[in-house]
């Protein structure tokens, strides 16, 4: 039957950090793999949802007061002047709005340009969308951009950039999963390039009201010639902590908007009824709201960063936004995320191990040394870096010399802190039987195992 499967259909696979969370489950162990909060959302949007249901709000429905809050935010925030009736798209989450952004601007052989390390859902987009990923690396320990570098990525098939969720088709955002938000210096190539190749910008703005230290996100919509040429995406997911609601948009000029809220009625009609209805209370939330949220992972930050560098983790660089850290592997250590070894000894994690991780990291290349000793050592799930960087397949160079120039790859692992109190102080008690008596990582020798 895999001849009948569509060429891209033939190249996906099952998501690692989706498999990884399921593994966590099957195994009983912390998930500090996938991006979700594990506490209660606030009681008025719960309320809010639930007076939905009963109030029998459970058919295909379009809430146009989301538009008119979204407008309304984007002007008091931002200064954005964004048109309620034209502008906005509301889609099932953030996802779908930015798949059906790909599916309104990119034709077979168009080339998108993305930030790497970056989040796996993008170029499936852009592939689903017959367009080519075209990957700009950034430069570790701070992942700052190379305008040189980004520039000699653009082609007379460049279409658009990517900014993902805190780094912008052009795709841009904030980084996952390195936290990274951009400077206003690095916006002004990002626009400048878009500006003067006559491209798109899409940006996945999910975590813009959690930053920190004082950083302010900035939207690349607010440059100078960029409003009419970005396309805006987020949700109320990260936000509201209401990741299985579904509720997200797209904010674009009238002609943007009109084609991805068109191709979201061919997908798949409307968002939830009920959870567009809650996202009104959720939407009318005050200035505290953000400020206790932005409070709240800012101190599960720092008692995460404390919590891997106390055993012997690197944290160079310091998460700006975003609820996730991807922490590099001490430089005395003999093993990488990544390695050969599939020794597990515990029959019921094995077995898990096998069946839900080993089919998606093949395709990768890769399979989890460090990452397995974590779930069976410490009952603890993370996400291997590896996965999170991608190779040109328009690149001159072969994939061994570039793997030989990026050897770094091989040694972040991303964990996530959007967790309760509890589950934190679980993670480090489990985290603390990998440390020696010198409070250093105890880690084994490299397996020579093979796979």
């Amino acid at each position: 039957m895999e001849k009948k499967l569509s060429r891209v259909a033939n190249t996906f696979t099952p998501s690692p950090i989706q498999e990884l969370s399921h593994l966590a489950q099957r195994c009983n162990a912390i998930n500090l793999a996938e991006g979700f909060p594990d506490f209660p959302a606030a009681p008025a949007i719960k309320s809010a949802a639930v007076s939905a249901i009963n109030s029998d709000f459970n058919q295909y429905r379009h809430v146009q007061g989301i538009c008119e809050l979204l407008a309304r935010n984007a002007k008091e925030m931002y200064g954005l002047e964004v048109d309620p009736d034209t502008d906005i798209a509301i889609c099932c989450g953030q996802t779908e709005a930015f798949a059906a952004a790909m599916f309104a601007i990119i034709d077979p052989g168009d080339e998108v340009v993305l930030f790497d390390p970056c989040y796996e859902t993008y170029e499936g987009c852009i592939q689903l969308a017959g367009g080519i990923p075209v990957y700009v690396a950034l430069e570790p320990p701070h992942w700052t951009l190379d305008a040189e570098k980004f520039m000699s990525s653009f082609t007379g098939r460049t279409k658009a950039v990517i900014l993902n969720r805190f780094i912008h088709c052009v795709v841009f955002f904030w980084n996952n999963p390195t936290g990274k938000v951009f400077t206003w210096n690095e916006l002004e190539i990002i626009a400048e390039a878009c500006r003067s190749r006559d491209c798109l910008a899409v940006t996945d703005e999910v975590y813009e009201h959690i930053t920190y230290d004082n950083v302010k996100h900035v939207t690349l919509s607010l440059l100078p010639g960029m409003q009419q040429r970005t396309i805006i995406t987020s949700s109320v997911s990260k936000t509201f902590g209401v990741t299985g609601w579904r509720i997200g948009w797209a904010i674009a000029n009238p002609i943007l908007a009109s084609a991805i809220r068109n191709i979201h009625v061919k997908l798949t009609d409307s968002a939830p009824a009920p959870f567009q209805e809650a996202a009104l209370t959720a939407l009318s939330s005050g200035p505290d709201y953000f400020e206790s949220l932005r409070r709240d992972y800012e101190s599960k930050r720092d008692y995460s960063i404390q919590l891997l560098t106390g055993i012997g983790f690197q944290i160079r660089f310091k998460p700006q936004g975003s609820f996730f850290l991807f922490a590099e592997l001490p430089e005395s250590s003999p093993l990488s995320d990544v390695g050969a070894s599939l020794a597990l000894t515990d029959p019921k994690t094995k077995v898990a191990f096998l069946t839900l991780i080993i089919p998606c990291l093949l395709v990768l290349m890769v399979q989890v040394e460090y990452v397995k000793h974590l779930i069976e050592q410490a009952g603890v799930v993370a996400v291997p870096g590896r996965g999170f960087f991608h190779f040109n397949s328009v690149s001159s160079e072969s994939e061994e010399s570039l793997s030989a120039c990026h050897d770094y790859q091989k040694r972040y692992i991303r964990f996530a802190f959007c967790k309760s109190s509890a589950t934190l102080e679980a993670a480090a008690q489990g985290l603390s039987v990998l440390v020696d008596t010198k409070g250093c990582l105890n880690l084994p020798p490299p397996s020579k195992t093979d796979t």
